[in-house]
């Protein structure tokens, strides 16, 4: 007599393994509580003593289900004959992990299938497993690139659509990426593939306590490409090293260092009295660069304007021992004193540059988020150039490649503000294949950054 389908032959249903588990704990995290995977799992690998080769597969797991999601469900909705709203939330995050792994690992189909049946009947009963069963069996009868076939939009009717298919992202955000790359259009499978893709952990050296050299010597990892204190680690847990936990390091994208470093080269007409501002500082990892370069200059402070009362507490952990102010209050109505040679805008945005390091963002945001977010875009941009002095300047920048959140926030500014657009791209430098400027925006595919965008403004 055969065993029932996801029944152990003792008759008790075996949960799941410790990877799979924590994978599991994650997705519903994400679903039920808007958790964000990046910082979810690392503390639940941690919590659990999980390391390895059990919290490499625990990551590939939950990073990727969370990544392909829309794909995932397209494919979940045909093999069950039901759209996935209408599955039970809990089935469907189990039947995503159970759907990931046959799609895109070298997981086993049996142990795929079976792993995933014993959990659903411990959640549920024997009659949801069964379903899961039936649903798991139907997708690992074709592979993915069939079900593409199947189910992607017509490449020559829509080539966006299908390319976003592919990626498992968004049509609206493909469509937002082909926008911004405009006459490099034709380059917009490169950078859906190296969103789809697992980027490598970058580091800063903290100036003035550690150069890049010996961080990377340090941690095993490789000097970065652009960034005098860039570099990338291979893999594993950054924040186990020795110099991230004293703070001689900060987790932190390669681009993102460029924009912070970008503020202090940018060119003043007049002197620099070092009044340096950072109007929306948090979590700090922009600020602890730019205080690290304040105390090193000597004369220069920092201002660092952080209305969340959490992030300003990530603020000041990021910034302990530098000459950094922070201010919990708004910065549209900062009550500060006009008058800062630098300021730094990196303004809360859609997020759409950095959709590699944040698994889940593609699929929580929203085309109706741009507008709220352009708006409070313009506010903050107005507020610095109203705190900045004549012949100071202004450095805006946002973690998203939009264009209603990058040269639309900026031809705006040009209209309304007394300022004018410096060429950016010097203050990039060694950075190459920027355009034609005089802004700057970085891409993931052709820089190994986030798709950091940076425009560079002086007051009249």
């Amino acid at each position: 007599m055969s065993t029932p389908p996801g029944r152990s032959r003792r008759g008790r249903r075996k949960p799941l393994d410790p990877a799979r588990r924590a994978a599991f704990d994650v997705l519903r995290a994400v679903s039920e509580k808007d958790a964000y995977a990046n910082l979810a799992l690392p503390a639940l690998l941690r919590e659990r003593g999980i390391s390895g080769r059990d919290a490499a597969f625990a990551t590939e797991l939950t990073y990727g289900t969370c990544r392909t999601r829309g794909l995932l469900d397209a494919v979940i909705g045909h093999a069950a004959g039901r759209s996935p709203d209408r599955i039970d939330p809990v089935l469907l995050d189990l039947l995503r992990l159970g759907a990931y792994q046959l799609l895109r690992t070298r997981v086993e189909q049996h142990a795929a299938v079976s792993t995933t049946v014993e959990q659903a009947g411990i959640e549920f009963d024997s009659a949801r497993a069964g379903f899961v069963n039936g649903v798991l069996r139907t997708i690992a009868g074709r592979d993915e690139a069939a079900w593409v076939q199947e189910l992607a939009p017509d490449k020559a009717a829509d080539p966006i659509g299908y390319a976003a298919f592919v990626h498992a992202q968004p049509r609206w955000i493909a469509q937002s990426f082909a926008d911004a790359l405009g006459a490099e259009a034709g380059q917009l499978e490169a950078l859906l593939a190296s969103n789809d893709a697992r980027p490598a952990v970058h580091l800063a050296a903290r100036p003035g306590v550690l150069t890049a050299e010996d961080l990377a010597a340090q941690v095993d990892g490789t000097v970065g490409r652009y960034s005098p204190y860039a570099v990338y680690l291979a893999g594993g847990d950054p924040g186990l090293l020795a110099p991230v936990r004293a703070g001689a390091a900060l987790v932190q994208d390669e681009g993102s260092q460029l924009v912070a470093r970008a503020l202090t080269l940018a060119e003043l007409d007049g002197p620099d009295t070092g009044r340096w501002l950072d109007l929306c500082a948090g979590p700090g990892g922009k600020t602890a660069l730019l205080g690290a370069l304040a105390a090193e200059q000597g004369a220069a402070r920092v201002t660092a304007v952080e209305p969340n009362s959490r992030r300003a507490e990530f603020v000041e952990q990021n910034t302990r021992g530098l000459p950094v102010e922070v201010l919990r209050v708004d910065g549209r109505q900062s009550g500060l004193e006009p008058g800062f040679d630098r300021v730094l805008v990196d303004a809360p945005c859609t997020g759409l540059g950095a959709l590699r390091r944040r698994p889940e963002a593609r699929w929580r945001r929203q085309p109706a988020d741009v507008p709220q977010l352009a708006k409070l875009q313009r506010e903050l941009l107005a507020a610095a150039v109203a705190l900045t002095r004549p012949g100071g300047v202004v450095l805006y920048a946002t973690c998203s490649p939009h264009l209603s959140e990058t040269v639309g926030i900026v031809a705006d500014a040009l209209r309304r503000h007394p300022v004018t657009a410096l060429d950016t791209r010097p203050s990039f430098d060694p950075v190459d294949q920027l355009g034609d400027g005089p802004h700057v925006q970085l891409w993931p595919h052709r820089h190994g950054t986030d798709a950091m965008f940076a425009a560079t403004l002086r007051v009249r």
